[in-house]
């Protein structure tokens, strides 16, 4: 759903089931602070296929509507790019910062894989750049991983997921595609992060460079 603040005509762009069905909620427009009342439309309940863990099961807001606070960039302007961090390593994550900030991201970090997941419900993130070990003893069986490895293809198609790792080697195309991630960065190559990321995205858009513009024909 496209979003035109009446006040400053900035647009906002927001998908339309982060919004809650047959409710009018209030934001504020982050350029110029003014409120706007969106509502969108009830519509009927679809089964859906399979169940999820615990883990992957988040309560409804309980009649208050949409808490924008607790999901930041779901109003963007639309050409802001976000980034999620799920590493637990206070030293690395200062290493990727001015890295993130430099390539212009609204970082996101958080403390572990449920408050990810909770996040990643509510926004669709440009890039994901995950430790294999974030939150669990088990890389394989990593929940913000088997996460991603489930969304839909047009959903997953615009993320860029980095996995972080000491197993692997920077750049393992065939192990990034065993794990479902766009590229793969070893931890002792963290020093590095800005050339290595800005190498691996830009091989990524030229890949689907032409599929992407056959879909805006």
């Amino acid at each position: 759903m496209e979003i035109i603040c009446q006040n400053c005509n900035g647009k906002l762009k927001v998908a339309d089931d982060k919004l809650p069905e047959g409710k009018t909620v209030t934001l504020k427009c982050p350029r110029c602070q003014s409120k706007i009342s969106v509502n969108r439309p009830a519509q009927k309940a679809e089964a859906e296929d399979g169940a999820f863990d615990d883990l992957f099961d988040f309560d409804e807001d309980d009649g208050e509507g949409y808490d924008a606070s607790e999901k930041p960039f779901d109003f963007i302007e639309e050409e802001g790019k976000t980034a999620l961090v799920c590493e637990s390593d206070t030293l690395i994550r200062e290493k990727m910062r001015p890295t993130l900030d430099l390539m212009e991201y609204h970082i996101t970090e958080t403390p572990n894989s449920r408050e990810a997941l909770k996040k990643m419900r509510y926004h669709t993130y440009d890039l994901v750049l995950l430790n294999e070990y974030f939150d669990t003893r088990d890389p394989d069986a990593n929940p913000v991983l088997i996460y991603i490895e489930r969304l839909a293809m047009e959903t997953r198609r615009n993320m860029f997921v980095t996995l972080l790792t000491t197993r692997f080697r920077t750049m393992d195309h065939m192990t990034a595609f065993q794990k479902s991630v766009n590229m793969i960065v070893n931890l002792r190559n963290i020093d590095d992060i800005d050339k290595i990321l800005q190498r691996g995205m830009a091989d990524y858009g030229l890949f689907y460079k032409v599929f992407k513009e056959s879909l805006t024909r």
